[in-house]
């Protein structure tokens, strides 16, 4: 075993810090072996393949009812969920006996040069919450394959006596994380994983420092080794000096303190000190999401994404079950505002009935997507409306139409809109009549020319995400021009500055739904240039608030004022940080 100090980089999906022992997590990995099938043999080849899901079906029954009883069980639901949709795709049963009778090779062989070829097409996906589905497709495919070799699925180390261990593992799905929670451990690192990844999902739930897509950590990393895990910082450090382990002991208890201090602040108003109301909305993507939204205290929903409806579906889901979704996150946030956000896929994105994936474009951020899409499908736009129209009948639902940007597609959207609210009420089905329309400002078209979104919508959202990437010309997902992506770029304040003022002269309710209000060193800069309205993930609600509650707003003006005649990028950071300083 080592001694020397070294320190790795991943992706930090959970913050905090962790300081413990290694524990190796031993997980089989996909890495099976090739051998051939005689023709007289294929057939019982693939009946093989079809005992073994039915083995993975039965196993996450087992696992969903063992958890039923416990305070996770929305959180594994979500997961095996997902799991299921998978196993239930024709695909992932028809393709691979295909691929068996046609090379003549085994199930497990079979299963694992498919998935190659799904993950290939996730890697394609431009919106970063669904291309890390492809961890979903590994997690499941690696079960199935588990079972066609006869492996038990391998659990995690016993790990009750000590509540300071560190898991370092290849891969671990949802399941292993929430199966075994009742074992305490401090952190855990994979070489798998994305950010939006439902490992992520759950790692942010259970509350443990984690950090993902490490490549190489669980062969560099020996057993028994001590190791901080720094999911602030997106790295670990292993064998740490004496040094920098006491400093990180004495920042682990600082950050301790500061969590409870956060939570203390769950029922306190969201107002500054000169007495201005703040609203502090959370971004939620799945139902189960709302456990969260409702622990930190969140004034409602500010931002509902509806894509994960449409993710790995043979067919697209059909109105009941949008219907069922949407009534359950309405009548989950206890009487407060959900902003639903209509369904912002494109082509490259669902593989439905119509082959969306086959479909795939050079640039998806720039072509049919969002509501191009739902004008181009207008069957697939009115399922979701009738569904969304027939939630607003259970609490206070609102409807915001993302990546608009001229006037006849305003005009469009109304139209489509007000036809189905014709037909419902033709139907005798309740809806809200009187239900509110928003817009994403999302595009700068629809920011530079904003007059008529404030004349025919009751509310706008700035979604900064995509709207630094086309200001900018940045493609986000691509990590070669990264370091251009700048929200505080001096044509990007000045675009936002523009955008808030407008719709508060019109007095029309404007918010921020990107990840710039998510961000406290964001905060006063956004307070000072007019904002009052702010969603966010749930994990951040709290250090916003209390950025907020220590704010006096009419001391920001003069400031703000002064970062947006500023054109040198660190006289920006520094005016920044003296804002913050405030």
């Amino acid at each position: 075993m080592t001694s020397c100090s070294f320190s790795l980089h991943g992706i930090g999906v959970s913050g905090g810090i962790a300081i413990g022992k290694t524990r190796l997590v031993s997980h089989a990995t996909l890495d099976v072996s090739q051998y051939s099938i005689a023709p007289e043999h294929v057939s019982a080849e693939q009946n093989r393949l079809d005992k073994a899901i039915i083995d993975v079906r039965r196993e996450l029954q087992v696992l969903r009812q063992e958890m039923a009883a416990t305070e996770l069980a929305d959180d594994i639901d979500a997961f095996i969920d997902v799991q299921e949709t998978l196993l239930n795709d024709v695909s992932l049963t028809e393709d691979t006996k295909a691929y068996i009778a046609e090379h003549g090779c085994n199930a497990e062989w079979a299963l694992v040069q498919k998935m190659d070829a799904w993950i290939a097409l996730f890697g394609q996906i431009e919106d970063e919450y669904l291309r890390d589905r492809k961890f979903d497709v590994m997690q499941v495919v690696e079960r199935i394959v588990k079972q066609l070799m006869g492996k038990a699925v391998d659990s995690l180390p016993e790990t009750s006596s000590d509540p300071h261990t560190i898991l370092i593992a290849h891969d671990l799905s949802p399941a292993d994380l929430l199966q075994f929670k009742h074992r305490r451990f401090a952190a855990f690192v994979t070489d798998l994983g994305g950010a939006t990844s439902h490992t992520a999902i759950v790692a942010r739930s259970l509350g443990v420092p984690a950090l993902v897509g490490m490549r190489m950590a669980r062969q560099i990393v020996h057993e028994g080794e001590t190791v901080i895990v720094d999911g602030d910082q997106n790295c670990i450090i292993v064998n740490p000096s004496r040094v920098v382990l006491a400093q990180y002991r004495a920042l682990y208890q600082k950050q301790k303190a500061r969590r409870e201090a956060l939570m203390s602040l769950v029922r306190r108003r969201s107002k500054t000190r000169d007495d201005v109301d703040i609203s502090l909305t959370v971004n939620i993507e799945i139902p189960d999401d709302l456990s969260l939204a409702l622990k930190v205290g969140a004034q409602g929903i500010g931002l509902f994404r509806t894509e994960f409806l449409y993710l790995n579906q043979k067919t697209l889901p059909d109105e009941h079950t949008q219907f069922l979704a949407y009534r359950r996150v309405v009548r989950g946030i206890k009487g407060k505002p959900v902003i639903l956000r209509t369904l912002d896929l494109g082509y490259d994105k669902i593989n439905a009935q119509v082959d969306m994936l086959a479909r795939v474009m050079p640039n998806p951020a720039l072509g049919l997507r969002a509501i191009r899409l739902c004008f181009a499908e207008p069957e697939l736009f009115t399922i979701q409306l009738r569904a969304i129209l027939r939630a607003s009948a259970y609490g206070k639902l609102k409807i915001m139409i993302p990546m608009l940007s001229s006037v006849s597609e305003i005009e469009q959207t109304f139209d489509a809109i007000n036809a189905v609210k014709k037909t419902l009420a033709e139907e005798n089905i309740a809806f809200d009549r009187d239900i509110e329309i928003g817009a994403m400002i999302e595009v700068p078209a629809a920011a530079l020319a904003i007059t008529p979104f404030l004349k025919n919508f009751s509310f706008l959202s700035i979604g900064t995400n995509d709207l630094i990437q086309y200001m900018l010309a940045i493609d986000r997902a691509d990590e070669a021009v990264a370091q251009l992506y700048d929200p505080v770029h001096p044509a990007m304040l000045k675009l936002l500055a523009h955008v808030i003022k407008s719709a508060n002269r019109a007095k029309v309710p404007i918010s921020m739904c990107g990840e710039m209000a998510g961000n406290p060193e964001m905060t006063r800069l956004l307070l000072g240039l007019g904002l009052r309205h702010f969603s966010m993930p749930a994990s951040t609600l709290l250090a916003v608030k209390e950025r907020v509650i220590n704010t006096d707003i009419s001391a920001l003006k003069k400031l703000a004022d002064r970062i947006l005649r500023c054109t040198q990028p660190t006289k920006i950071q520094a005016l920044i940080a003296e804002i913050n300083s405030l």
